[in-house]
């Protein structure tokens, strides 16, 4: 695909796989390896420095919500200053803050590097959307999000496992540089990437504003809020809610999550392509609804593997048909703050999942965290119920 096309036709207009999609997809698994890596671990570090349930919400949270803060600007840039400048300044602030964590000592510090780490994940995660939205021919997006999705959910399958695995055999320096190591390498690949130039954009003789949201993307991403909010749960508080139930084999539910992810990525992108979301996105909410009640539940660990399965299919699913729907209704020049739009509100649900199921955990137990998440994912049926009726409403009038 031509680096320099500011259009969505290129000479192959339904290639997926082109040397710069297969690059994307590469750096996006290096980067997102080295960050699940940290997902699983980072409570047990906090526990460690002497941290509370509620600091551990507080420190999963607050990077979250730094991402939130920086992904309107990192959206700007995008379409101002570039996608390799975007991708290229998130990544290395994500690198050296990673790294960063290898040399951590207290709790006050832990939390200023959560603050600069997500800066850089808000940056770099919002302009690799971006980036793979610019190479993914339209008629084939949602195919090939799912498909650009495989290589963060790939990065999910090992990075969870092999970061606990790692975390009981060498220290918590060690395995922070590990880390850091694999967002080098991101760093590389990304450089090699030839990226569609924001010179050459027929918006050139226009001035980019500058927002907080892109308006066509909001209906999509504030469903996408209701479902990240279980995401938060699970990041921060499974492993130590296992612990205390007694179950083993914690990082074989990451294994098992990410295998269905994947599975449903081969599949969930071309029903939204040819038949649209209300094909996709009502059954992926039933799956993950009844993860969350079988993780509050929790008897055993196949119950804990079952609801692992469960969430995988329905997140695999509806992410990246939401993330499809969000790009779709954008104009040209603003995919970019579409998909900052997108991820803002993923990174609130996880932001606030993380930080109120820790002040939940603390009161009510770890199983109220999960009941809470259930009734978040009810509430996103109703809302994309409400936007059904809405729009043939207005269809009709």
């Amino acid at each position: 695909m031509s680096a320099n096309s500011s259009t969505h036709t290129t000479e192959q207009p339904d290639k997926i796989w082109t040397r710069d999609f297969v690059l994307i997809c590469f750096a996006n698994f290096f980067i997102f390896l080295g960050f699940q890596m940290t997902l699983p671990t980072l409570p047990l570090f906090v526990k460690e420095l002497g941290g509370s349930d509620q600091m551990i919400g507080v420190i999963v949270g607050v990077f979250t919500f730094s991402a939130l803060l920086f992904r309107p600007y990192a959206g700007h840039a995008l379409e101002s200053k570039g996608r390799r400048f975007v991708y290229m300044f998130g990544l290395s602030i994500f690198v050296f803050s990673v790294g960063s964590l290898a040399f951590v000592s207290s709790i006050l510090f832990l939390f200023i590097m959560r603050v600069v780490q997500g800066i850089g994940w808000g940056f770099s995660t919002t302009a690799t959307g971006t980036i793979a939205t610019d190479l993914i021919p339209p008629k084939r997006r949602g195919e090939g999000m799912g498909y650009f999705g495989l290589s963060g959910n790939l990065a999910l399958a090992f990075g969870p496992a092999l970061g606990l695995t790692l975390v009981g055999v060498i220290s918590f320096t060690k395995l922070f540089l590990i880390c850091a190591g694999f967002g080098l390498v991101a760093v590389l690949l990304s450089s090699k990437i030839r990226y569609k130039q924001v010179e050459e954009s027929p918006h050139k003789t226009t001035t980019v504003k500058f927002d907080i949201f892109e308006k066509t993307a909001l209906q999509p991403s504030i469903l996408l809020f209701f479902i990240t909010v279980t995401f938060g749960g699970i990041a921060a508080f499974l492993p130590l809610y296992a612990v205390e139930k007694g179950i083993g084999g914690i990082e074989f539910y990451f294994l098992v999550y990410a295998i269905f992810l994947l599975t449903s990525r081969t599949f969930a992108g071309r029903i939204y392509d040819r038949k649209g979301h209300t094909y996709v996105f009502p059954p992926g909410v039933i799956l993950i609804f009844t993860a969350m009640l079988l993780l509050a539940w929790l008897p055993s660990t196949t119950i804990m593997l079952v609801a692992a399965g469960l969430y995988g299919l329905g997140f695999g699913s509806v992410q990246p048909a939401l993330q499809a729907w969000a790009v779709d209704q954008a104009a040209d020049n603003r995919k970019g703050m579409a998909n900052a739009t997108f991820f803002s509100f993923f990174d609130l649900g996880v932001g606030i999942g993380a930080i109120s199921f820790g002040q939940l955990a603390s009161l009510y137990g770890y199983s109220a965290i999960y009941y809470t998440a259930a009734g978040s994912v009810t509430l996103s049926l109703i809302v994309y119920l409400y936007l059904l009726l809405r729009a043939k409403r207005m269809q009709t009038a």
